[in-house]
């Protein structure tokens, strides 16, 4: 320790110093033999993480409830982490936080009036989908039958529905043996019924060009429209979602009544066509505009500055409920707290000239408990760094704690998911990290494809994967505070988060200096 702090104390020295002299011993310790990474994993420590978790995860930070007052202060502790440790952020200036926009959901109210008769919402139609309120009259609509885009049948053959609004039934046409046309059997597919063949419907409109689509599905419409009145009049926002740039198609699900209204032989008729009649849309949506923040803070690469290893982690959890606090201590403020010691280890190698060759991304991203809102707005909207630069995530949610149900095995171990799904250099280079250095029990219990938790879809590292990216999801496993106001600081594992941070660490350490980037040779559709 009392060496690492010399290196660290010469190294200020020298980067302070603009002299020649000061290039000239810079230029030596570039040259010096390869550095032990165990030396900077050493000050990745269980005092130091308890003594942010403390914080993190105190009543002060109100639970980090995306969006509200809580986050806020977790992104300015994080921001004023990095500033302390004089780790500068990809987005330039003092700007460490990548915006993302959000919407609280609330029900829609819509009313359709069809050559003069009146449909109001939740007796004859719900509004699935709607940017903004809009009045708007129709007098072309596009009947598409079935509404299905299929190799073997297609309801789109032939006919323009671009910029228009298209109306569709449920169901999917059988041929003379009474299989489904687009299977040739009697088992379902994706666009017989349900939600599946709503979203399916969906899919097929938006994808040839229809600005809206009028659906009619009376039976599945009584489900919706109980649930929808009820969120609707209790005033309650409902989940968050990204904030689309571009207008979402208009959906709404529309009842029998409502669907003779537009095309008397809609439930006899399946042939696509031009329906001529006056329809005049009014929707009135109430949803609400919000911005959280992904924390960025990263380590330019000394020899290969354009790829990058991501280590990301979650930095929300469940807010306020009922008057208590979801302090989230394991969930995710391990993870978090871990980032924060793991990035210093790298800053103290880059100033003692052992910097990473590949550039580092420490990425604090919100909105994990609402749907991996964060990690997906990085990946499918603004990817600071191109996706195809983006050698590896280690992500890490709930490392704190140990799982209960685990009764066969060490304490000292960790769960994996996704190490070796897409890159077996990645797995090969965790499993000789820890043999050298962390000696744990690696447990690949929920990696199993068929695992019925589905924890590998869970969390953020997901949106690197479904990118090719490789991955490791570090994990503990639930426990009896999950997702409860019970998660506090003081039930955390201190030494097992400082065994486990340390691991990311090591690995992370390999995939960004070793002399070849990692292999994908497992990469899916």
């Amino acid at each position: 320790m009392k060496k690492l702090l010399f290196i660290y104390c010469v190294s200020l020295i020298l980067v302070s110093c603009g002299s020649s002299s000061g290039s000239k011993s810079n230029d030596k310790i570039t040259k010096a033999e390869k550095a032990n990474p165990a030396e900077y994993a050493s000050t990745i420590t269980s005092s130091k993480l308890k003594t942010m978790l403390y914080k993190y995860a105190s009543d002060e930070f109100e639970g980090r409830n995306t969006g509200e007052k809580g986050q806020k202060l977790a992104v300015e502790y994080l921001k004023e982490k990095y500033k302390t440790l004089n780790i500068p952020t990809p987005l330039g200036n003092d700007d460490y936080f990548q915006e993302v926009p959000l919407e609280k959901q609330k029900v829609a109210e819509g009313k359709l009036t069809v050559n003069g008769k009146v449909f109001n919402s939740f007796d004859d139609l719900v509004v699935l989908a709607v940017s903004s309120s809009l009045n708007m009259s129709v007098e072309d609509i596009v009947y598409v039958g079935f509404g299905i885009d299929d190799d073997k049948y297609s309801d789109y053959k032939g006919i323009d529905v671009k910029d228009k609004i298209v109306l569709a039934k449920a169901g999917e046409p059988k041929d003379a043996n009474g299989n489904f046309i687009t299977s040739g059997n009697t088992e379902d597919t994706k666009w017989t019924n349900g939600r599946q063949s709503l979203s399916s419907k969906r899919e097929a409109a938006t994808a040839n060009g229809a600005k809206g689509l009028l659906y009619m599905d009376s039976d599945m419409l009584s489900k919706y429209a109980i649930y929808y009145q009820k969120q609707h009049a209790s005033g309650v926002a409902g989940r968050l979602s990204l904030k689309s740039n571009e207008q979402d198609m208009i959906m709404l699900m529309i009842s029998e009544a409502l669907g003779k209204a537009i095309y008397a032989s809609i439930s006899e008729d399946a042939t696509p066509k031009n329906i001529k009649t006056t329809i005049n849309i009014e929707i009135e949506n109430k949803s609400e505009s919000i911005i959280s923040e992904n924390v960025v803070a990263y380590i330019k690469g000394s020899e290969k500055p354009d790829e990058i290893v991501v280590i990301s982690a979650h930095l929300d959890h469940e807010g306020i409920k009922d008057g208590e606090i979801y302090n989230g201590a394991d969930d995710d403020g391990s993870g978090t707290v871990a980032i924060l010691e793991i990035a210093e280890a790298f800053k103290l190698a880059e100033l003692a000239g052992n910097g990473p060759k590949r550039s580092i991304l420490f990425l604090h991203v919100t909105g994990e408990e609402k749907g991996l809102l964060g990690s997906k707005y990085y990946t499918d909207n603004d990817p600071i760094f191109p996706l195809e630069n983006t050698v590896a995530n280690l992500n890490i949610d709930m490392i704190g704690r140990t799982d209960p149900e685990r009764t066969i095995g060490t304490k000292n171990y960790i769960y994996l998911i996704g190490s070796d799904k897409l890159s077996t250099d990645l797995h090969n280079i965790s499993e000789e990290a820890n043999t050298n250095f962390t000696k744990m029990e690696l447990d690949y219990k929920f990696n199993d494809d068929n695992d019925p938790n589905r924890f590998y879809y869970r969390s953020d590292h997901y949106n690197f994967a479904k990118n090719n990216i490789p991955v490791i999801f570090y994990f503990n496993g639930t426990h009896a505070d999950y997702h409860k106001p019970t998660d506090t600081p003081d039930k955390i594992e201190y030494d097992l988060l400082e065994t486990r941070a340390r691991l990311v660490f090591y690995t992370a350490w390999e995939v960004a200096n070793r002399k070849e980037r990692i292999v994908v040779d497992k990469a899916s559709e």
